[in-house]
């Protein structure tokens, strides 16, 4: 990795904002990082290696903030989302059911032995997406709570089940790695909830503040990277232990000061550093070699928003349903993982996006049809 490489990932990872500038196309910025990694990588220009160790390694550090983000936006401690649960619980269950007939189904069609990863995949739901689009539409009322506390249920169980459905011969060493990373957050959180109930962590929030030490950001990455370090060691992927301490953050509750420099480090660095490597990594041409994988990204996409929506005979609104089908954490995460194990069919990680970017699509609109009908509903 050389300074004038590092350059041209940040000028390519403008794309993003580019793209995502007009308002009424309402695209995720991840999508243009990702297309630009496509178009500097192994199937574009070639103009990157994703197989550089310096490129890799921040590129493990940008995931590990990305799920660390994505737990925090988990709304652990809002009480109206927690008093819907059961019904949220209740639409889960039914979309796992159906997740889990066609996750068997398209299994058979094409091969490979994937299953359960297919049923994590059809199941889960993005929260970094669908809690964004939710803000920024202003949508309420008690069927969007219902689907909030399903879709944030839906992507901590998704999260916490790849790891163990992607390569079942090591679910063993996996669900003990995974134990060991859940215990360790699991100690964090009650050390924070304890500093934060006497006053200690509010003490140094004023001086860190008060003095420029952003005390509270080197205190998460301390932890954030030793729980990393954690879970490469027990042999767990690095999206768990992001995720489980963004979920603990999140239940103490999350400063805003360290919310907006999390943000500057993840989404201005980090995070576009990340989706440009997983673009670059991806190869295209394979899609092109290998056509079935083309009909397998398109049928996980179409699969997972038909899953969601069968929680329309539970009386959910069907923009809901599609919405709550919004996928890109977990794709991500088994495509990431996949390329960095060699455990998928060529072809299959950048499948696995394409049916995440199905989803997304499908949810951008769902979105905003259930906002436009706002006022035929209350009238």
């Amino acid at each position: 990795m050389t300074f004038p490489i590092l350059a041209l990932i940040c000028v390519a990872a403008l794309l993003g904002p580019l793209l995502a500038l007009p308002a009424r196309w309402r695209i995720p910025v991840v999508i243009g990082e990702l297309l630009a990694g496509i178009l500097i990588g192994r199937s574009g220009l070639g103009l990157v290696d994703p197989a550089e160790p310096t490129f890799t390694f921040l590129a493990d550090m940008g995931f590990a903030l990305i799920m660390f983000v994505v737990g925090t936006h988990v709304p652990v401690r809002n009480k109206q989302i927690r008093a819907a649960l059961g019904s949220g619980a209740l639409r889960l269950m039914v979309v796992a059911a159906a997740a889990a007939a066609v996750g068997i189904g398209l299994a058979a069609i094409f091969g490979g032995g994937h299953a359960p990863l297919y049923i994590v995949l059809l199941a889960s739901s993005s929260a970094a997406l669908a809690l964004p689009m939710i803000g920024s539409l202003k949508l309420s009322g008690p069927p969007v709570l219902a689907m909030t506390a399903q879709v944030a249920m839906a992507d901590t169980l998704a999260i916490i089940a790849l790891p163990l459905v992607l390569n079942p011969a090591t679910a063993g060493r996996a669900a003990l790695g995974s134990l060991a990373v859940m215990a360790s957050t699991g100690a964090m959180f009650l050390l924070l909830r304890r500093a934060d109930a006497n006053g200690t962590w509010r003490r140094i929030h004023k001086v860190s503040e008060n003095r420029k030490f952003a005390f509270e950001l080197r205190f998460q990455l301390v932890v954030l990277f030793a729980l990393a370090g954690l879970a490469v060691w027990s042999h767990v992927s690095i999206m768990l232990a992001g995720f489980a301490f963004g979920l603990a953050v999140s239940a103490v509750g999350e400063p805003r000061r360290l919310a907006h420099q999390l943000f500057a480090l993840t989404e201005g660095f980090l995070g576009p550093l990340f989706f440009l490597w997983l673009g670059a990594s991806l190869d295209l041409r394979e899609l092109a070699a290998h056509p079935p994988m083309i009909a397998l990204g398109l049928s996980l996409g179409f699969g997972a928003i038909a899953v969601h929506c069968v929680t329309c005979f539970l009386g959910q609104p069907l923009p809901l349903g599609v919405l709550s089908a919004s996928q890109l954490g977990v794709p991500v995460a088994a495509a990431t993982i996949g390329i960095q194990q060699n455990l998928l069919a060529p072809g299959e990680p950048a499948a696995l996006i394409l049916g995440a970017l199905v989803t997304i699509a499908a949810a951008t609109v769902a979105a905003s049809r259930y906002r436009a009908a706002a006022p035929a509903r209350r009238r």
